[in-house]
């Protein structure tokens, strides 16, 4: 279920706006298309609402008609409603999030996951939706690690089955870079990933992820998703729930340098694929 947003979507805003000022500064479609170096017929699409822009011809218009980001921002905002209701809350409460503690059960953690991990997810997942609506997921989810770039990123905490590891989404390729992206996330003291390895088990999370998200002024949110929905929760009963569920989880994983020897190991597999 998407968003029930009232009122005109971005998307047409952002291609009203665009011939608008277009029309302003009285240039014809394929002045513009000269001015900034697009095709042609990209930009009709683009201004018909057909087709949303790239973020870098959102950046382009910017500065063309000196804007002021409005183009990207429209831009965002349509690319933000594409994700269901329950993720909503996520969108809102990650970048005030002082911590996130995160389980998967089958995926590398949304935040640490590259573009080409994510568009193969995507696509898999939702074989329904048009390759734009996968591009605006995609955005949406690599814009979401911006928090990690703050002057004091939120200390991010993860939890991931081994099963996250082993299943490869995409082919060989994509999984060496994202299993050395992953690596790579690990280095800062901010960024710690332990793996429930497979000998342990059943545990409380099978088939399912969770997040948790301590913000500012220390009050907790949670959000929950299995297959095909999810829900957030606020409760201080529910949020105690998901926190012992998460802490199951914690005492069954790896110690963190074992977890990092495990995800090396399968690192190696996945080059080893890759150069086959």
């Amino acid at each position: 279920m998407e968003l029930n947003y009232e009122g005109p979507h971005p998307a047409d805003l952002l291609a009203r706006h665009m011939r608008r000022v277009r029309v302003a500064r009285k240039l014809s479609l394929r002045d513009l298309a000269g001015e900034l170096t697009y095709q042609y017929g990209y930009l009709g699409r683009v201004e018909r609402g057909e087709q949303a822009p790239s973020p870098a011809l959102a950046a382009a218009l910017d500065r063309f008609f000196e804007t002021t980001g409005l183009f990207a921002d429209l831009l965002e905002m349509a690319q933000d409603l594409s994700i269901p209701d329950y993720g909503q809350g996520i969108l809102r409460h990650e970048p005030k999030a002082m911590r996130i503690q995160v389980f998967t059960s089958s995926l590398v953690p949304g935040l640490l996951q590259t573009e080409e991990y994510t568009r193969e997810l995507v696509r898999v997942s939702m074989p329904w939706l048009p390759e734009e609506q996968v591009q605006e997921r995609v955005a949406t989810r690599m814009r979401r690690k911006r928090i990690f770039e703050r002057a004091e990123p939120p200390f991010f905490w993860a939890i991931m089955d081994e099963a996250g590891l082993k299943r490869p989404i995409g082919d060989a390729r994509c999984m060496r870079d994202q299993i050395s992206s992953l690596l790579e996330a690990c280095r800062p003291q901010h960024v710690m990933v332990q793996v429930l390895p497979f000998s342990q088990g059943v545990h409380p999370m099978m088939g399912g992820s969770m997040s948790l998200l301590t913000l500012r002024n220390g009050s907790t949110v949670a959000y929950t998703e299995g297959f095909a929905a999810g829900q957030s929760a606020e409760s201080p009963q529910r949020i105690f729930e998901l926190t012992q569920k998460f802490d199951v989880a914690r005492s069954k994983a790896l110690p963190e340098n074992e977890s990092l020897d495990l995800i090396r190991e399968y690192l190696r597999e996945y080059e080893d694929a890759a150069e086959a």
